[in-house]
């Protein structure tokens, strides 16, 4: 008993550590690597690149970290589907805090879809700006945006619930990605993270460690074929939008099992 509280307490330590250093690292990162990049790469696309294969490396490490430290473990399945995929959308659950740096970490050069307000942050605008990611706005900018991207070949990674998941509430989604999918003619691919324990939900704070270890579990599922969707009768874009969107919810909703 004594043993656990020591080490529940070392993790809170240790999470109030990870924090800081994420920030730091970000603001890091925006201040010196970007402002680099900015003189030795010498066109936007390969800043971009570059920025973005430093973002998933500095994830990679941060994660080590964690694990290293006893605050999480993590384990992937399906790992190198995900490094493989080119121009299409993965949608996947958010169930915490973590849920794009775990993915980030395995897709060097992945796209995301974030919320203007993070450009307001002060540690992570600079690393929104310096790799590009897609801005949450209007959707016919939105939709434009998206199309160009995928087509020049971006994985463009979405949390179609638009924020975290609140735990005991029943998922929904919003329709966006589904939207971006029809109407951009994108394939999806599936991911769903799993932890074990109640950990940097909508509903607790950084300092609310649990009594366990989380472990993480990130499953890549199957490819979801659009045209499975757009071509059924013909039916308009905002039909066949919905269809998808109720299959993705059926889909993320799988969540909720244990892992084996």
């Amino acid at each position: 008993m004594i043993a656990a509280r020591i080490g529940q307490f070392w993790r809170m330590l240790m999470t109030g550590l990870c924090f800081a250093l994420f920030g730091i690292g970000g603001l890091l990162l925006s201040l010196f690597w970007f402002n680099l990049l900015l003189l030795v790469a010498g066109d936007n696309d390969k800043r971009r690149r570059l920025a973005r294969r430093s973002i998933s490396v500095s994830f990679r490490a941060f994660l080590w970290f964690t694990s290293a430290t006893g605050v999480l473990r993590y384990r992937f399945h399906g790992a190198e589907i995900l490094r493989q995929e080119r121009g299409c959308l993965v949608v996947a659950n958010h169930p915490t805090l973590l849920d794009y740096v775990l993915l980030a970490s395995v897709m060097p050069e992945t796209d995301c879809l974030v919320k203007s307000a993070l450009l307001k942050n002060p540690f992570l605008r600079g690393v929104v700006r310096a790799a590009d990611y897609l801005i949450n706005r209007e959707a016919d900018v939105l939709l434009a945006q998206s199309q160009a991207r995928l087509q020049r070949g971006d994985t463009l990674v979405i949390f179609p619930e638009g924020t975290r998941t609140r735990p005991g509430e029943k998922m929904t989604l919003q329709r966006g990605a589904a939207n971006i999918a029809v109407r951009c003619r994108s394939d999806i691919r599936l991911v769903t993270v799993h932890c074990s324990e109640r950990m940097l939900d909508k509903q607790s704070a950084w300092y609310q460690v649990p009594p366990a270890r989380p472990q993480f579990d990130i499953i890549v599922g199957e490819r979801i074929c659009i045209d499975d969707f757009t071509d059924v009768n013909n039916q308009e874009p905002a039909l066949a939008a919905r269809a998808l969107n109720r299959h993705l919810l059926q889909k993320l909703q799988s969540v909720n099992k244990p892992i084996s």
